[in-house]
């Protein structure tokens, strides 16, 4: 499970903008003048980047354009001014729009799709520095100065399991100005993460492919590394670091899932392009 599918607490207030594909993403395939076009509603997140912004930059905005217009529909955002994570429940779920981009294939919400794609946890260090870490169970993660990890992720999970959460802790805390995750969604920044290593103020960063490889790859001073799939808990059971991206529709709306995996088969090549030029690592899609 990443990050932006985790549940949060409390009930938020939040805007709603419904934003047609010229504004966001570029334009749906033409149609003859006075032909309404079929619409496909995205549920996005309006500043969330590098997945969704209300300009149409994320990854995930042209993911959604292509399957639309593989679908033969125009992609219209319905932009949140909160974190992805409130999508399903206070977005999906009340029909204010009926697509979300972007979970977990095993989310227990949704229908989901055939996975489209499949990533993992990287860690991000210098390219001038000799730490070369692949696996949790390296023993240089127990040596290295700060460590920087997304909120309620299987790394911070991970930070624990190795005894380096404490040494960590306020670290952490100061980066989002001592805010507790506890009591309201706080997350830090993939950007930040990225800066963190670059200044020094880190060794390690451990983040989701996704949420990083866009400032990794723009910063030539950072490398990153995929995280070998071998964590496990003090209890033996396994953590998972690699996952299946899927599409999400509402429970029961099985006639716009069968039409979206079609369209997620036939814009393949496409979505691959996408993920290449953001520069996310792939693995093979589990069975």
């Amino acid at each position: 499970m990443t990050v932006r599918t985790l549940a949060a607490c409390g009930l938020l207030t939040v805007s709603v903008l419904l934003v047609p594909a010229a504004a966001a993403a570029g334009a749906g395939p033409a149609v003859a003048p006075g032909t309404p076009q079929p619409t496909l509603r995205i549920c996005a997140s309006a500043k969330e980047l590098p997945y969704s912004a209300a300009d149409g930059s994320g990854f995930e905005n042209k993911i959604a354009a292509t399957v639309a217009e593989a679908m033969g529909r125009q992609p219209v955002f319905v932009y949140a001014d909160k974190p992805a994570i409130y999508l399903v429940r206070d977005w999906l779920d009340k029909k204010k729009c009926d697509v979300v981009v972007g979970l977990d294939a095993s989310d227990p919400r949704v229908l989901t799709t055939a996975p489209y794609y499949r990533t993992g946890y990287v860690f991000v260090t210098r390219q001038d520095t000799h730490l070369d870490v692949h696996s949790w169970n390296d023993p240089a993660i127990r040596k290295v100065g700060h460590i920087v990890v997304e909120f309620g992720s299987p790394s911070e999970a991970m930070l624990k399991q190795v005894d380096r959460y404490n040494d960590n802790m306020s670290y952490l805390y100061s980066l989002v100005g001592f805010r507790s995750p506890r009591n309201e969604y706080v997350q830090i920044a993939p950007e930040r993460m990225a800066g963190e290593v670059r200044s020094g103020g880190a060794d390690l960063a451990v983040a989701f492919a996704p949420s990083i490889a866009r400032y990794v790859k723009a910063d030539p001073t950072l490398r990153m590394t995929p995280v070998r799939d071998d964590a496990s808990r003090g209890d033996g059971q396994k953590l998972p670091q690699t996952y299946d991206q899927s599409m999400g529709v509402r429970q029961g709306d099985t006639e716009l899932l069968a039409a979206l995996n079609t369209a997620l088969a036939k814009a393949r090549p496409q979505i691959a392009a996408i993920l290449a030029e953001e520069g996310i690592p792939l693995v093979q899609v589990a069975n």
